[in-house]
C-alpha cells in the first residue's frame, strides 16, 4: 500500500497498481484490476526481461514503497509514492537504473467507475490527459507514450544512474491541468513526512520493525481532512475464497476506529487522538438512538450496499459489493468501544471538552435504555439479532468508564448511577452469559456457543485475568476455535456452529489470534503467548501487511487489506508482551 492520507493504492508484486480510489478511500476505483483483470484498470511498470525477479521493500519508516528488479540485462528500482496532500491526488513511478542496460515498459489502462468506463484520451504537453464525466487524470513524463488498445504504453530504456519518472494526478474534470511538482521534490518530501512521523517512537519500541510499519499502516488509512479511520483500503477481498463473504471496508466503523485509537495513543500520538474525536463527535451529532456502526470519512451515514455485476471478482469470489449494509445493523458493543477510547484519551492527557462529554452522556442515556436489547454483535451478523454477551460486556464498559470520567476526572454527572447500571449488566451477564456446564462464557445468552471476542473480558477489567470463568473460556476458545494455531471469530453453520446469515466458511481471524496471545499472557501462560505472536508476524507479507484473515490450509491471506483491525492487534500484543507502559489491563481495572 501507498497513499497519501485521503485515499491508497495497493502495488503488487509484478509492478501493477491494480487499486486506487480518487479521490478518496471510498471514492470510485479509477484501477480495479483487482476485482478483475487488467482490463478493469491498471498501470504496470516493469522490466520486459522474461527472467525479471522483484524485491520488494519500504523505504524505511515511510509508506514509499521500492521494487528493485533484477534480470541479464541488469537492474532497476522502481519507487511508488503518494505525496501527503496538499491539492489533489498524485501517485508518482520513478525507474531508476542502478547496474546494466535494462528495457522497461510501462503500461497504463485508466478505467473510471469501478473499471466500467474506458475514458477519452488525448494528448498534452508532456503527457495525457483521461477524462470521463467528473473525473479527470493528468499523466505527467518525459517517456514516450503511445496508445494501443485503449491503453497507453511506454518503451524506454534505464542505463545505471538514470531516473524517469512518471506522475498521475487526478483532478475534477471541469478544473484546469493541475500543477505537477518535480517528482524527486516529491519524494525527498515524503520521505521526510513520514520520518518526521514515525521518528517520535521511542528507539527501544518493542518488536520494532513490525510495530513501526504497523502504526505506519494505521496512519495511512486515516482520512486527513477530519481524521476518520477506514477499517481497510479495499472492497470485497473475500473472506472465503470464491465465495459471497465479500465486504467493503472503506468506511469508518466506530469500533475499529475506536481500538485504532488506542494502539495510537500507547505509542504517544495524542494528535491522532484529537483529530479523531472531533471527528467522531461530529459524525455522531444528533439523535443518540440514531447512532450509525460505520460512517463515510467526512461522516456521512448513507452507505447503500449495492452489487457491481460488471466485475468478476478476486479469484472468482463474486459479488462485488460497494457500500455497507451493516450501516443499518444495531450493534451495541460500538458504544462501549467509544466510551472506552475517551477513556483512553483522557488518561493519555487529552482533555475532554464539553462536546464530547455531551455526546458521550447522550449516547449513555440511550444504551441506559436499550442495552436489554438484542442486537447484530461485534461481527455483524446477518441473521436474527440475539442477546450477544460481548455487547453486554461493552455496555458495561460504557457505564464503567463513565463513572471513572467523573470521580476521577471531574466531568459532570451521576457517578452513583453509572455504577449502578454498570452493576446490574455486570450481574445479568454473569447470570445469563456463563455456562456453567462447559465452564465459559458463550457467545450469546442461551446458546452454547463461544466467540473469540469473550477473549477481551480480562482486558476489558470486566473480570480478574485468574478468575476462573476467565481461564475457562480461553481453554475452550483453545479447544473449539483454534485451527493450525489460529482463532477463528466463531464456528460458522458449516463448521458445526450457528448461523451467522451468511452462506460459505471463512479463514482464521487475524485480531482474534492476537487477542489469545494477550489472554494467555494475562492467564499466566507468557511462552504460549509469544509463541503464537511470533507465529502471527511470520504471517505478515513481504512488506509487513496482514489482511483481515488467514487460511490455514492454503496458507494464504484472505479478506480486505491492509486491515486496520489486524494491525491494531499486532501493536497491541507486541507491546503487551514486552510489558510496556501502560502495561496491559493498568487503564481498565476490574471493576465487578
Amino acid at each position: 500500500m501507498v497513499g497519501d492520507l485521503h485515499t491508497a493504492a495497493l502495488v503488487g508484486a509484478d509492478g501493477s497498481v491494480d487499486w486506487l480510489c480518487l479521490p478518496r478511500f471510498d471514492s470510485d476505483a479509477a484501477f480495479a484490476a483487482l476485482l478483475g483483470d487488467e482490463e478493469n484498470g491498471s498501470w504496470r511498470l516493469a522490466p520486459t526481461a522474461a527472467d525479471a525477479v522483484a524485491r520488494r521493500s519500504y523505504r524505511g519508516d515511510s509508506l514509499v514503497l521500492d521494487t528493485e528488479w533484477t534480470c541479464g540485462e541488469g537492474r532497476i528500482r522502481v519507487t511508488d509514492l503518494m505525496p501527503p496532500r496538499e491539492q489533489q491526488p498524485r501517485l508518482v513511478r520513478i525507474v531508476e537504473g542502478l547496474d546494466g542496460d535494462v528495457a522497461v515498459r510501462g503500461t497504463l489502462r485508466v478505467r473510471l467507475g469501478y473499471g466500467r468506463v474506458v475514458p477519452w484520451v488525448t494528448r498534452e504537453p508532456g503527457g495525457l490527459r483521461a477524462v470521463a464525466g467528473p473525473d479527470a487524470l493528468w499523466l505527467t513524463t518525459a517517456a514516450p507514450l503511445l496508445g494501443a488498445d485503449h491503453s497507453t504504453v511506454s518503451d524506454f530504456r534505464v542505463c545505471a544512474g538514470e531516473r524517469v519518472a512518471f506522475t498521475l494526478a487526478w483532478a475534477p474534470s471541469t478544473d484546469p491541468a493541475p500543477a505537477v511538482p518535480d517528482p524527486l521534490d516529491e519524494l525527498q518530501r515524503t520521505e521526510e513526512f513520514w520520518s518526521g512521523w514515525s521518528g517520535r517512537l521511542p528507539a527501544d519500541l518493542p518488536y520494532r520493525a513490525a510495530v513501526v510499519r504497523s502504526l505506519v499502516t494505521l496512519k495511512g488509512l486515516t482520512y486527513r481532512p477530519t481524521g476518520g479511520i477506514v477499517a481497510a483500503a479495499t472492497t470485497s477481498l473475500p473472506e472465503d475464497p470464491g465465495g459471497v463473504r465479500n465486504w467493503d471496508y472503506r468506511f469508518c466503523w466506530l469500533r475499529d476506529a475506536a481500538l485504532t485509537l488506542g494502539a495510537l495513543l500507547r505509542c504517544g500520538y495524542v494528535d491522532e487522538a484529537a483529530a479523531w474525536r472531533d471527528w467522531l463527535v461530529r459524525a455522531v451529532a444528533g439523535d443518540p438512538a440514531d447512532v450509525r456502526v460505520l460512517y463515510g470519512v467526512a461522516g456521512e451515514r448513507r452507505l447503500p450496499e449495492v452489487e457491481l455485476g460488471w466485475l468478476a471478482g478476486y479469484e472468482g469470489a463474486r459479488p462485488v459489493r460497494i457500500g455497507n449494509g451493516a450501516a443499518d445493523q444495531v450493534q451495541l458493543d460500538v458504544y462501549g468501544e467509544v466510551l472506552d477510547a475517551f477513556h483512553l484519551a483522557r488518561e493519555a492527557g487529552l482533555p475532554d471538552d464539553g462536546r464530547a462529554w455531551d455526546v458521550q452522556r447522550a449516547l449513555l442515556g440511550h444504551l441506559e435504555r436499550h442495552w436489554q436489547d438484542p442486537d447484530q454483535g461485534i461481527w455483524e451478523v446477518r441473521g436474527e439479532p440475539r442477546h450477544f454477551v460481548y455487547s453486554k460486556v461493552m455496555a458495561w464498559v460504557a457505564f464503567d468508564r463513565a463513572a471513572q470520567a467523573v470521580t476521577e476526572h471531574g466531568l459532570p454527572g451521576d457517578a452513583d448511577r453509572f455504577r449502578a447500571v454498570r452493576d446490574t449488566i455486570h450481574a445479568d451477564v454473569l447470570e445469563h452469559g456463563f455456562d456453567e456446564r462447559l465452564d465459559s462464557f458463550v457467545q450469546s445468552y442461551g446458546s452454547s456457543d463461544v466467540d473469540a471476542a469473550l477473549l477481551l473480558l480480562p482486558q476489558l477489567g470486566f473480570l480478574p485475568a485468574g478468575d476462573p470463568r476467565i481461564v475457562g473460556t480461553v481453554d475452550r476458545v483453545q479447544r473449539e476455535l483454534v485451527v493450525d494455531g489460529l482463532v477463528r471469530r466463531y464456528r460458522v453453520g458449516s463448521t458445526g456452529g450457528s448461523s451467522d446469515g451468511v452462506s460459505g466458511d471463512e479463514g482464521a481471524f487475524l485480531v482474534c489470534s492476537f487477542w489469545l496471545a494477550d489472554a494467555l499472557a494475562l492467564v499466566g501462560r507468557p511462552e504460549q503467548a509469544r509463541a503464537l505472536f511470533e507465529r502471527l508476524l511470520g504471517l505478515t507479507n513481504d512488506v509487513g501487511l496482514l489482511a483481515e484473515e488467514y487460511d490455514p490450509v492454503h496458507r494464504r491471506q484472505l479478506g480486505n487489506t491492509p486491515q486496520a483491525f489486524s494491525h491494531v492487534g499486532l501493536v497491541n500484543t507486541a507491546l503487551n508482551l514486552a510489558g510496556h507502559s501502560p502495561q496491559l489491563g493498568s487503564r481498565r481495572r476490574h471493576r465487578g
